[in-house]
């Protein structure tokens, strides 16, 4: 696997990296993908010319609008885009929407570019990740070199002097917030009827819609299950308004191996924390930090009058 980020400023900055990637790519046959702007997309295929009909494109924000569909689009195109026993590579340029994310949102997005250094390796995608510098700010930009081990330039490819091992970036990137001094917790040990009311007594006045309401109880209930499903039947739940949104942090003091990203190498991996993935999908945000003090879980979901934190 290669993870490569590209940092450009102009129309011909992109297409330096891009046209060559691409080209290359066809000529060894290698599936590529493009995802990236319309904008973009326009510029490699005049650039392609006949051949821009032989690689497979995707706007952004069709591809992925939260990094677990991201995560999710990455796996798939490699499962059906690998080129069986050859040694060919599956291309992919791969640029994500940055507009109007809040900085939880950034900053889940760099905890999932720094987790596809683990996830994606040993498999034979190569991945570039562009990133506009006359669209997104220097944090952003910051965060590309802490979370690609390369970067693209034109043809050549510079290792990153400013990359951080996947381990040690989300050790350092968490935006959990601690319980220790929270007053209002519930303390679940196994009364799940006992748990679900303190949710729902909570988050009613916040996401007002009884679907919400039903949704956010579904989710809360889903990663209950799965900790539960995991020996775990001690967990401290805290639910509060943030925001505009309901906030449900979950903490058990076992340090679990909970993997909120698709594995591509996995045999199985649409299997891998089903509970946890049904949680994604119904909520803003899920976020998951495990150590030594122990496995936090947090979800989000948006509520009248939303506000971007």
């Amino acid at each position: 696997m290669r993870h490569q980020g590209c940092i450009y400023s102009t129309d011909a900055e992109f297409l330096a990296m891009a046209l060559p990637f691409a080209v290359e790519g066809l000529r060894q046959e290698d599936p590529v993908l493009v995802a990236t702007t319309a904008r973009n997309m326009e510029l490699l295929r005049d650039a392609l010319g006949s051949d821009a009909d032989r690689i497979e494109y995707a706007e952004s924000a069709s591809f992925g609008r939260r990094p677990s569909q991201w995560a999710d689009a990455l796996r798939g195109h490699w499962m059906n885009g690998r080129p069986g026993g050859s040694t060919g590579a599956v291309r992919v340029i791969a640029e994500p929407c940055w507009e109007g994310r809040s900085r939880r949102e950034i900053a889940a997005w760099h905890r999932m570019e720094a987790g596809l250094d683990v996830s994606l390796a040993g498999t034979g995608i190569w991945l570039v990740c562009p990133y506009d510098t006359r669209v997104v700010d220097s944090g952003i930009v910051e965060g590309a070199h802490r979370t690609h081990p390369q970067c693209a330039v034109g043809r050549r490819a510079e290792p990153s002097a400013r990359f951080i091992v996947p381990e040690e970036f989300a050790g350092s990137h968490t935006a959990m917030q601690t319980l220790d001094s929270v007053t209002d917790l519930f303390r679940f040990e196994g009364d799940l009827v006992a748990v679900r009311r303190y949710v729902l007594n909570r988050a009613a006045p916040i996401l007002v819609a009884e679907t919400t309401v039903a949704m956010f109880d579904i989710a809360v209930g889903a990663v209950l299950d799965n900790l539960l499903n995991r020996g775990v039947d001690r967990v401290a739940v805290w639910v509060r308004p943030v925001a505009g949104r309901v906030l449900c942090t979950l903490h058990c003091d076992q340090p679990l191996d909970i993997r909120p990203y698709p594995d591509p190498r996995s045999p199985n991996p649409a299997r891998l924390d089903d509970s946890l993935r049904m949680t994604d999908r119904l909520c803003e945000w899920l976020e998951i930090s495990s150590g030594p003090s122990g496995c936090t879980i947090e979800l989000a979901m948006a509520g009248q009058r939303l506000s971007r934190p």
